[in-house]
């Protein structure tokens, strides 16, 4: 089976603090692995989280505050020194493209992996490949700054009960998958026949922003959404002036989105008990819900499995 999970790198916002690293995530996407926002200390969580260089496919910056970007220079460097023999592509504000470009080339170093850079000029789908599509959304901060969406494209759920009723089973399924139809036993067996249409799954990652359009279409049906509390609700105000998202503000937004699976992050030093955002987003979303410490791995939630459809989402 496929690999779908969060590792959560750091959790802090401005400053790390001694149990808090610069926040960064990485999306392990079955073969595919994006990185997040790799704010300073990088390169060393990913050592203790177990996150090779290799494992990276492409490196997400939703703005160039330094929590969210003074990773870049190790992490690239690192993509040679470990000779990632793959392209790892770069999605940024094209209005930052002057400080990747410095944030690239920070130091001397022998660059033997390929990084393609390819800033974000507008709204819309920015990469498609065999993970589904990757769209970029605008966020409401003091400098230019861009949500990630990853949306699997819809496709279909085979049935046991029906499968073995046509009496197919083993290879012949793949067979059917692929070409839609096969002749099992003398009659024609259509794909329609033995399955029913599954939603692909949704993955949302938003940061520093105040309230916007943006934030709702990036956490708009979302399996996982992965979103920034910097403040508690006491300080909205100050999370207002500095373009920020308060927990219950948060969560109201996973609550209105439906989302299923809501990881709070990017928390403010002058909270040292993260239990209170999990209180105060309790009071608005009832879901599935990950108050993010550094180091852990939240899994992508599994699809929904009911009376005669494959648990593993084939």
């Amino acid at each position: 089976m496929s690999t779908r999970e969060l590792v959560v790198l750091g959790t802090a916002s401005q400053t790390p603090t001694r149990n808090r690293n610069h926040n960064a995530y990485l999306l392990r996407w079955d073969g595919a692995g994006l990185l997040f926002d790799p704010g300073e200390g990088t390169q060393r969580q990913m050592i203790l989280a177990g996150v090779a260089a290799t494992d990276v496919t492409r490196i997400l910056i939703s703005h160039f505050h330094g929590d969210h970007c003074l990773g870049v220079p190790g992490v690239v460097q690192r993509l040679s020194l470990d000779r990632v023999p793959h392209p790892v592509y770069a999605h940024f504000p094209a209005s930052g493209a002057e400080y990747f470009a410095r944030l690239r080339h920070a130091s001397s170093y022998h660059e033997t992996a390929t990084v393609i850079a390819q800033p974000v000029h507008a709204p819309g789908v920015i990469a498609e490949g065999a993970f589904g599509r990757i769209e970029a959304h605008p966020l409401d901060h003091p400098v230019q700054a861009y949500g990630y969406r990853l949306v699997e494209p819809d496709g279909r759920r085979m049935l046991r009960d029906r499968l073995a009723a046509l009496g197919v089973s083993g290879p012949r399924v793949g067979e059917l998958l692929r070409e839609g139809s096969i002749r099992v036993n003398g009659r024609t067996v259509t794909i329609e026949e033995v399955s029913e249409p599954r939603a692909g799954q949704r993955f949302a990652f938003v940061m520093d922003t105040r309230l916007c359009e943006g934030v709702h279409t990036l956490a708009d049906g979302a399996d996982m959404l992965v979103i920034e509390s910097t403040f508690l609700d006491a300080d909205a105000r100050l999370a207002h002036e500095f373009g920020h998202l308060t927990a219950g503000q948060a969560a109201r937004v996973a609550r209105e989105s439906g989302v299923r699976r809501l990881v709070l992050t990017h928390f403010s030093q002058r909270y040292p008990d993260a239990t209170a955002f999990a209180a105060e987003a309790r009071r608005h979303f009832d879901g599935d819900l990950v108050i993010a410490e550094d180091l852990i791995r939240v899994p992508v939630p599994p699809r929904r499995a009911a009376g005669g459809e494959w648990a593993d989402g084939t």
